[in-house]
C-alpha cells in the first residue's frame, strides 16, 4: 500500500495542514501508514470509525464546558449539553445502568474519581496484585492509589492461573477493606462478579469493577456484565468498545451525585466535549447488531489465536482466554518477553509485555480487537500465529508477510481510484 492509498478519515483538510505545518503532517501520515502496514495486536488498542474520528475533529473541541448539562459555568453550552445528554442516555441504555458519567478523560481518571467518591486517604482496598494483572491504579506505589490508600493484593492459583477466590475471601476477612476492586489488564478470563459481590456484602464493602478491558465485550453481549453486581463500574471507551480514548463511570442512582461531584469539581475541570460527542457516536455504534457480531468474533479470534500460539510452542496463561486478551510466556522457546517483543516488532507485529504470575519474568500481552475490526477471522488468526512463532524463534525474515496480511484488510476504506 502506497502513501497515496492510505485513507485519511482523521483530517478532511489534511492538505491545508500539510501546507501550514508539513513537519507535523508528516508525523500524522507516518502514523497512519504504520497502523495500516502492520498487525496491531496491542490489547488496549482499536480503530475508531470515521464517524467517531469526525466527532473528535469537530468544532466541539473549541467549547469550554465546566459542570454538567444545564449547570455549566460557561455560556454557550446549549449544543454541548445535548451531546452530553445523548452520550449519557446511550451509555445507560447500552449497559443497563441507572447513571452514567462520561466526562472522565481516561480510565485512570475514572478510577481516581471513584476512589474519591467512596474512600478517604488511608482506607484499605483489596485489589488484584500488579504481578497477577492488576492495573497501576490498583495499588502501585508509583501511582496515586498506592500513595493514598492501603492496598491489599490478591492473586491467582499457581497451577491454573485463575483467581483464587478462597484467598480473596481470607484476605477480605482479615483486612476488612472499605472497597474491593475486581478487574485486570491481563487476566484473560471472566471474573465471578457474584462471588465478589457476596464477599463485599459480607464485609459491608463497596464493590468497584474496573472493566476497562471487557466493557466493549459487555456491550456486544460477549462477556458478563458487572453492572448488576458492582456498586460502581469504571471503564474506558476505547479498547474493544472502539470509541475515543477516554473513560466513563456507571453506577446506581444512590451514588450518582457523589460520583458526579468526584469527577467535577474534585478531580477534573472542563469536559472535553468533542471526546464526549465521539463517545456518544461509539455508544450508538455499539447498539447496532453488527457490533454484537463483532464482539463475538473478537472472542472467537482470541481463542483460535491462543490455541494456535500454544501449538507454536508458547505457554498461554490459564490455557486460553474468554476475552480479547491473551497472555503468553515465550520462555519455552528460549526467549524472554522483551526480546520476543522486539523480534515481533521487527516482523511487523506490535504488542505489549506484561508481568507473569509467580515470577519476575515478563511475558507477552496481545489482543484481537483491532485485527477483528479490520475484518480478520479464524483463518487469519492461524496465519498470525505462524508469523508469531517464526518471529519469536528468530526465523522471521522481516515484516513483509505481516504487511501483506494487514494490507489485505485496510483499517479504513481506500478511496476509489487508488
Amino acid at each position: 500500500m502506497t502513501v497515496t492509498q492510505v485513507h485519511r478519515p482523521w483530517a478532511a483538510d489534511f492538505d491545508a495542514l500539510r501546507r501550514q505545518d508539513p513537519e507535523l503532517a508528516d508525523v500524522l501520515l507516518g502514523e497512519t501508514r504504520r497502523q495500516a502496514r502492520g498487525l496491531q495486536l496491542i490489547a488496549a488498542e482499536n480503530f475508531n470509525s470515521p464517524a467517531v474520528l469526525a466527532a473528535l475533529g469537530s468544532p466541539l473541541a473549541n467549547k469550554y464546558a465546566e459542570g454538567y448539562p444545564g449547570k455549566r459555568h460557561h455560556g454557550g453550552c446549549e449544543y454541548v449539553d445535548v451531546a452530553e445528554r445523548i452520550a449519557c442516555d446511550r451509555a445507560t441504555a447500552l449497559f443497563g445502568a441507572e447513571h452514567a458519567n462520561v466526562q472522565p478523560h481516561s480510565g485512570s481518571a475514572a478510577v481516581l474519581a471513584v476512589y474519591a467518591a467512596l474512600l478517604r486517604p488511608g482506607d484499605t482496598v483489596l485489589a488484584m496484585g500488579l504481578p497477577f494483572g492488576g492495573h497501576l491504579t490498583h495499588g502501585s506505589p508509583a501511582n496515586f492509589s498506592g500513595r493514598w490508600f492501603s492496598f491489599v493484593p490478591y492473586g491467582v492459583d499457581a497451577e491454573t492461573g485463575l483467581i483464587d477466590y478462597e484467598q480473596v475471601w481470607a484476605l477480605a476477612d482479615k483486612h476488612r477493606p472499605k472497597a474491593i476492586v475486581v478487574g485486570s489488564i491481563s487476566y484473560p478470563r471472566h471474573p465471578d462478579y457474584l462471588a465478589f459481590r457476596e464477599i463485599a456484602d459480607e464485609l459491608g464493602a463497596y464493590l468497584v469493577a474496573d472493566a476497562a478491558h471487557p466493557i466493549g465485550l459487555v456491550a456486544g453481549g460477549a462477556a458478563p456484565s458487572p453492572v448488576p453486581y458492582a456498586d460502581v463500574v469504571c471503564a474506558t471507551t476505547h479498547k474493544v468498545l472502539r470509541g475515543p480514548r477516554g473513560g466513563m463511570i456507571l453506577c446506581g442512582a444512590n451514588l450518582a451525585e457523589r460520583v458526579d461531584r468526584a469527577v467535577f469539581p474534585f478531580t477534573q475541570g472542563g469536559a472535553q466535549m468533542h471526546t464526549i460527542a465521539a463517545k456518544a457516536v461509539a455508544f450508538g455504534e455499539a447498539e447496532a447488531p453488527a457490533f454484537t457480531t463483532y464482539a463475538h468474533q473478537v472472542v472467537t479470534n482470541a481463542r483460535v489465536l491462543a490455541a494456535a500460539l500454544e501449538r507454536e510452542g508458547l505457554s498461554v496463561v490459564t490455557g486460553g482466554t474468554d476475552t480479547h486478551l491473551i497472555t503468553a510466556d515465550p520462555a519455552p522457546l528460549g526467549v524472554d518477553g522483551p526480546t520476543a517483543r522486539g523480534r515481533l516488532a521487527a516482523a511487523g507485529m506490535v504488542l505489549d509485555t506484561c508481568a507473569l504470575p509467580y515470577g519476575n519474568q515478563r511475558g507477552l500481552r496481545l489482543g484481537t480487537a483491532a485485527v477483528t475490526t479490520q475484518g480478520m477471522e479464524e483463518a487469519e488468526m492461524e496465519r498470525i500465529a505462524g508469523f508469531f512463532g517464526a518471529a519469536v524463534r528468530g526465523e522471521s525474515t522481516g515484516p513483509e508477510e505481516a504487511a501483506e496480511l494487514a494490507g489485505a484488510f485496510p483499517p479504513y476504506p481506500v478511496p476509489e481510484g487508488h
